[in-house]
């Protein structure tokens, strides 16, 4: 039986600001925005990705202070292009980081307006293999 990890909680302080910086600034895709009497929950996913961040206002959604989670980390094929990209939509980031010539030895990082961290690795072998196939996505609707 496959068990797959496709969720990750994130604890924010303002629903719309973080809408506006995952989308709009890092470039996550928005799956959904759902607000109605109960809940406002959104939920986007990184391109590429079988994982995504929620957050809303439901109680197990506030159970974390917001901008308490340290370390999620994405995975990108060419570190220097992706920290580029978001450089050139205003999101501050760390400068690279090496810790070799392996190929997933180059590192950096950036931060949400809450202070949730990511990390952001480059394995080349992302761009030769993906981790979902691009036709994939597709049936998905990334």
């Amino acid at each position: 039986m496959d068990w797959t990890f496709e969720v990750v909680v994130l604890p924010v302080s303002d629903i719309d600001r973080a809408v506006a910086f995952y989308r709009d600034r890092v470039g996550f895709d928005l799956d959904h925005d759902t607000t109605n009497e109960h809940m406002h929950v959104v939920q986007l996913t990184p391109r590429g990705s079988g994982c995504s961040i929620v957050f809303g206002d439901l109680p197990p959604q506030r159970e974390m202070e917001p901008g308490s989670l340290r370390g999620l980390q994405l995975c990108v094929a060419d570190a220097a292009a992706a920290r580029d990209e978001l450089l050139s939509r205003g999101v501050e980031a760390s400068e690279l980081v090496s810790f070799g010539d392996r190929d997933g030895s180059t590192f950096f990082g950036f931060a949400d307006p809450d202070g949730n961290t990511w990390a952001v690795q480059e394995l080349r072998a992302r761009g030769v293999t993906p981790l979902i196939p691009a036709q994939a996505r597709g049936r998905f609707g990334a």
